[in-house]
This record gives C-alpha cells, sequence and structure tokens, in this order.
C-alpha cells in the first residue's frame, strides 16, 4: 500500500478543485489534489462548460448564415460534418485541460489520480485505476467533489440514445426528432445547440415557464426565439413514460388539463437538474454534515463541521456555479494561510448561454417583490440601442433593480446577445455598492451594447439619451 503524506488535500479537480490547490501552493502549502479521473478539469472543463459552449458557438454561428439572408446576404444551407465538429469540440478540451496539467506541475501540486474516500478526518483511502490501494494522511481536505446530473429511475433505460448532459455533449449523431425533458439552462442549451444542426427538438418542461430561476420578463425574448428554433415547447406538461425499442423512443406526454399523447424520438436528453456528490465518500467517518439536499453544510470561511475539512463548489451548496466554486477556492486558500477572509459575496452572475443569452446578478425583481422591498426598476430596450440595431438584434432588454433612497445598484438582469459579457460590470456594480449615478456618469464606447447599462442608469435620475418615459413610469 502507497503511504502519502501532505499540509493539504483537494478532492476533486474542477473549478473549484484546481484553483484552490493552486491558491494554496501560491501561499507556500504542500499540496497534493486527488482525482479519480486521469486528468484534471473536472465536468465543467470535459463534459459541461466548455464543450457545450464550443457547441453552442457553432449554432449560433449556423443560425446567423440563416438570418442574414435579412440582411441582403443569403448563404447555402450548411453541411454538418459531425465528425469534425466533435473533433473541434474536443481539440478545445484537450487544450485547455493541457494548460492545466502544466500549471499543476509549475507550481509543485502533486496530482494523484485516484479515487478517494475519507477514512477518518485527516486521512484519504486511495484506489488507484489499476486497482491498487494507497493512503493519504493530510492536515486539512478541501472537498471539491462537484455534482452530477439527476436521472430519475423513471428514466434510466440503459440505452444510449436515452441520455444526460454527458451523453448529449458526446454528439453521436444528429437525431431527426429530440425530446429534451427539462426547460432549465442545460436543456435550453444542448436543445439549441441539436436544433441549429438540423435536429426536430421538442421541449417538455413540467413547470409553467422555462427557466423558472430567472426573472419573467428576461426569459420572454428568449422563449419567442426559441419556439422559432424548436419544433415545440410544451410547459406544464409531465413525461409520463420512455417505452424504448429499437426502432425509437415512445413517450407519454401528459398535459396540465390530463390530456396524454404519444410521441416517437430518436434521442432524449434528460436534463432535470443536478445533485452533489457527497455520497460514498466516506463522510460518515468524519463531522461533517448534510443536508436534505445531500449539499455539504459550511460556514462562510466553508469550513465543514469537521474543523479539519472544507467543502466548496455545487457540493457545498447553490449557486451550482463554476465560478462561484473558483471564487471559494480562493477563499479557503487565504483561510488557511492566516488571513481574513470569507465567502461574503452579493454579486454571483448567473448566465445561460443561449440565443440571445440572459444573464443576471444580485437582487431580482422577483426576489423584491417577495420580500416586500421597495424598489426602483428601470428598462432600456435594446430597440432604442444603436448597436443592437446595426446587429439585427433588438430583442434584447437591460434592467436595474435600485434602492430608492441611495440610488444603490441592487441588481442587474440583462437579456440579449453577448448578455454574458455584458454582466460583469453589472457584477462589479453591485458588489462594490455602486450608484446609478455611477455607471450614468461612466462614460461608455459607443455604439456598444454596454451602453444600454448607462442608459438604463439615467432612467433612475433622468431620461436616457435615446428613450423618453414619464418619470411615474418609470418602475
Amino acid at each position: 500500500m502507497t503511504k502519502l503524506e501532505t499540509d493539504i488535500v483537494v478532492l476533486g479537480a474542477g473549478p473549484g478543485g484546481y484553483p484552490a490547490a493552486f491558491a494554496c501552493a501560491d501561499h507556500g502549502k504542500k499540496v497534493t489534489l486527488v482525482n479519480a479521473e486521469a486528468q484534471p478539469g473536472g465536468v465543467c472543463l470535459h463534459r459541461g462548460c466548455i464543450p457545450s459552449k464550443a457547441l453552442l458557438h457553432v449554432a449560433k454561428l449556423i443560425q446567423e448564415t440563416r438570418e442574414s439572408s435579412h440582411w441582403g446576404v443569403t448563404f447555402t444551407e450548411p453541411r454538418i460534418d459531425v465528425d469534425k465538429l466533435r473533433d473541434f469540440k474536443n481539440s478545445v478540451i484537450e487544450k485547455l485541460v493541457g494548460g492545466v496539467g502544466q500549471l499543476c506541475q509549475a507550481r509543485g501540486v502533486a496530482y494523484v489520480n485516484a479515487r478517494g474516500t475519507f477514512a477518518d478526518s485527516q486521512t484519504l483511502d486511495l484506489e488507484y485505476p489499476d486497482g491498487k490501494q494507497g493512503q493519504l494522511k493530510f492536515k486539512h481536505c478541501i472537498l471539491a467533489t462537484g455534482s452530477s446530473p439527476a436521472m430519475p429511475a423513471l428514466f434510466q433505460k440503459d440505452d444510449p440514445r436515452v441520455m444526460d448532459s454527458t451523453g448529449a455533449l458526446a454528439l453521436e449523431d444528429i437525431p431527426k426528432r429530440l425530446l429534451v425533458i427539462g426547460g432549465g439552462y442545460i436543456g435550453l442549451e444542448m436543445g439549441s445547440v441539436y436544433a441549429a444542426i438540423g435536429s426536430k427538438v421538442v421541449v417538455v418542461e413540467m413547470l409553467p415557464g422555462l427557466l423558472m430561476g430567472a426573472d419573467r420578463e428576461l426569459v420572454r425574448p428568449l422563449q419567442k426565439r426559441l419556439e422559432g428554433l424548436f419544433e415545440s415547447i410544451r410547459l406544464a406538461t409531465k413525461v409520463e413514460s420512455l417505452d424504448v425499442k429499437k426502432t425509437g423512443i415512445t413517450a407519454k406526454l401528459v398535459a396540465e388539463d390530463g390530456t396524454a399523447t404519444e410521441e416517437k424520438f430518436d434521442r432524449v436528453l434528460v436534463s432535470i437538474g443536478r445533485r452533489p456528490n457527497s455520497h460514498n465518500l466516506g463522510l460518515e467517518k468524519t463531522k461533517v454534515q448534510l443536508d436534505a439536499k445531500g449539499f455539504v453544510i459550511v460556514d462562510a470561511h466553508r469550513r465543514t463541521a469537521d474543523p479539519n475539512i472544507f467543502a466548496i463548489g455545487d457540493v457545498a451548496g447553490e449557486p451550482m456555479l463554476a465560478h462561484k466554486a473558483t471564487r471559494e477556492a480562493k477563499v479557503v486558500a487565504e483561510v488557511l494561510a492566516g488571513e481574513p477572509a470569507e465567502f461574503d459575496n452579493l454579486a454571483i452572475p448567473a448566465v445561460v448561454f443561449t440565443d440571445p443569452e440572459v444573464a443576471w446578478c444580485g437582487l431580482t425583481e422577483t426576489q423584491a417583490k417577495a420580500e416586500n422591498r421597495e424598489v426602483i426598476v428601470v428598462r432600456f430596450p435594446w430597440g432604442a440601442s444603436g448597436r443592437a440595431q446595426s446587429l439585427g438584434r433588438t430583442e434584447g432588454l437591460t434592467k436595474l433593480i435600485v434602492e430608492p433612497k441611495t440610488e444603490r445598484v441592487l441588481g442587474v438582469g440583462i437579456v440579449g446577445a453577448g448578455a454574458g459579457e455584458l454582466i460583469g460590470e453589472a457584477a462589479l456594480a453591485v458588489e462594490s455598492a455602486a450608484v446609478a449615478r455611477d455607471l450614468a456618469d461612466t462614460i461608455h464606447a459607443h455604439p456598444t451594447l454596454s451602453e444600454t447599462l448607462m442608459e438604463a442608469a439615467e432612467s433612475v435620475f433622468g431620461q436616457a439619451t435615446h428613450m423618453y418615459r414619464p418619470k411615474s413610469k418609470r418602475s
């Protein structure tokens, strides 16, 4: 049995794990990164954020070639080479994985390809891919094991045509007809990819709307565009059964009024959420506690109930976002270095990388109403943006949630092309307690979509240059 020792072990090498290992090493600690996969990167890099965005980029390009005829430029219908498309996606992953591996070596982080489980609060049992066993003693552990797609027993068919997000990203073929179960960001993103490359996509969501965690006003322009891209979107509808046969997959769909239909599909994507990877880790041999959903309970320092163990990322609670995990990694590294640090961020931006993108951070209008908070809500429609007009993408909207007395920016929501890039400025405004005048008085380059933040802010205390609205109707 191999026996190892380290100051800090990081269990899991995703967007929380490897930044935590790097940050701790930068503070002079002896760090070991334990990961069940041969290469670092985690779900985000290998089977999530990065490959999906590579495919979404291609999907957006295809859509633009189809829509450009409105501007006087007509392309022939694109020919899709699935093998080349898959190779492009994989090449992006390989480049980034190689870069992370090089950074591990440069920082002196020991990478151990093994499955780690807790023997006690300061010991990990290691199981290597070849079956050999090992043990690792540590002073502190940072748990960063992430999450996995939720797959209810109803949909577990042991058939590759019934896919989770990982299967969908494998891009084995282009199904003629694809059923997407779940109207969240994963389902809509992957549905957009498959629709762009030629599949007829049907999205089924049992709730009354798409992206139920997002502002309804921001979702509307996206839903309208997707209704033209997808074969259909069925809201308030359940998938009661899947009958898998060689000739196809028959789904029984039940609408809210009880009407049932049976429809045939070539593939099915199950995208109804993710679950934390907190089980089968030996946590019962430590003092770590889990909540009812299986998330590890942590404090502001990301320390668990066991003083030797910290937890970050998806396993430590929602929102399950890569950039939240990375920020938590930096906090834990500073805490372990004896510095005063805690996870106290006000703005954790969320982005749905569909077309148009939907992005938000801070307080939403929905939350403000639920909390009975008095706020000013201002909107700047992209139809009044010169840049949006020049792009032919005027369906967008920029929305600010502002505190009436101080005019402090409490939240921002954006829907439109490139909203994910624009939300960075918004997050800085919310995080730094900027007031609307700070945004309004900052000179933004013209013509750009970022001007919509400036002009929305102008509406808080006056009139936006390119839009007139009586003050009594501004909120």
